[in-house]
């Protein structure tokens, strides 16, 4: 194939496409508007799922990287009451399919796998533009452009590319999370660190839908928490989160009278609260074909979170390699291919999304208490 693949966006679905071309012996390159891979903390744990995630990292020929960055325990699960009461208690007894990963790790294993040059740091887009029969052009901040005639928008919810197959756009779901950390939990946080366990864990409050509270233990001592809040952004705005005491109280206040050891995720961070307001794009999101373009990832599917996200950017990623190596001298076939599974997997995903996000705190412990009793 004489094809160069231009892929935009150094996240989890560009980089195992590009390796998945690489495997197969297609060049790619990589446009990525950070500056270097640690420009940026790169998010939490990653629950890799052994009917996508890990199908694409096979895919990749990347497993026994992937089995090297697994944090054994982690797939652990309990959910608590308000006064700290333990609800659920799911132990990790090493059978489950989905091991749990640091997204940072994942995406080193990815990077490394990749040869010199492949991704290109610090070239931001500020434009594309259809050329015809094809081909488009990209334009960098630093005035340059690229053309190509196999472009592929790897670059997320706020994608530059998009636009070229969609009008669509992200909008605010109505809720967010607050993002906070503490280290060296054992130690500095034995309360809290007990009552999160060894895995994820999350509270359960069946008079209280709109807010709750989530939290992974990471590598090491670190515990990352997640306050959800589902507060129009009028209201969030009215947060000062350049005062963190300030804003660690105010939304501690909305979880008043639970356990201490729980807000504790709040009051006693060791890391100012960030804000991390969800959107997504409609529900069932297509477009018709348009030649020498396509999107993976959130750029072609951003969703309300519920632990597909990364999953579904990997396999949109290798599926995509793995169609334009099927059709090595027809790029359109092979989009094609790619799309006509892509759309509907990822439409049945969004909404499988909205319904567990719309379920209440009550009806998600119920659900898990069944497939725990019938595992």
């Amino acid at each position: 194939m004489t094809t160069h693949a231009t892929i935009i966006g150094a996240g989890l679905g560009g980089l195992v496409l590009a390796r998945v071309l690489h495997v197969h012996g297609i060049p790619a390159t990589v446009y990525e508007g950070e500056a270097s891979p640690t420009a940026r903390t790169q998010g939490g744990m990653l629950d890799i799922h052994d009917y996508n995630g890990q199908l694409a990292l096979k895919a990749a020929d990347l497993m026994d990287e992937f089995d090297g960055i697994i944090l054994e325990g982690r797939q652990a699960m309990r959910f608590l009451d308000p006064d700290g009461n333990v609800l659920f208690d799911q132990p990790d007894d090493g059978t489950g399919g989905r091991p749990e990963v640091q997204r940072a790790e994942l995406r080193r294993i990815l990077l490394d796998s990749l040869p010199d040059g492949t991704v290109q740091w610090g070239r931001k887009v500020t434009g594309v533009r259809a050329l015809g029969e094809g081909r488009h052009e990209v334009a960098f901040a630093d005035g340059s452009t690229v053309t190509t005639n196999l472009l592929v928008g790897a670059d997320g919810a706020w994608s530059r590319v998009r636009p070229l197959l969609s009008d669509a756009t992200p909008e605010y779901v109505g809720r967010s999370f607050v993002e906070t950390y503490l280290f060296d939990v054992d130690t500095r946080h034995p309360a809290t660190a007990r009552a999160v366990g060894g895995g994820s864990f999350g509270t359960v409050d069946p008079g209280r839908d709109g807010a709750w509270i989530g939290a992974h233990r990471e590598s090491g001592a670190t515990i990352h928490a997640y306050i959800t809040l589902s507060k129009p952004r009028e209201w969030l705005d009215g947060i000062d989160f350049t005062d963190s005491g300030a804003a660690a109280a105010r939304i501690a206040a909305e979880f008043d009278g639970w356990a201490p050891e729980l807000t504790a995720l709040i009051t006693d961070a060791d890391t100012a609260p960030v804000l991390r307001p969800l959107h997504s794009l409609p529900t069932g999101h297509r477009w018709d074909r348009v030649p020498g373009v396509t999107l993976v990832g959130d750029a072609a599917h951003l969703s309300i979170p519920d632990g597909e996200g990364a999953n579904l950017a990997l396999q949109d990623g290798a599926e995509l390699g793995q169609a334009l190596a099927a059709h090595p001298d027809d790029i359109e076939a092979a989009l094609a291919e790619y799309e006509r599974v892509m759309l509907p997997r990822s439409a049945a995903a969004a909404a499988e999304a909205v319904a567990t996000n719309n379920a209440t705190p009550a009806e998600l412990l119920e659900l898990l208490t069944r497939e725990k009793a019938a595992s």
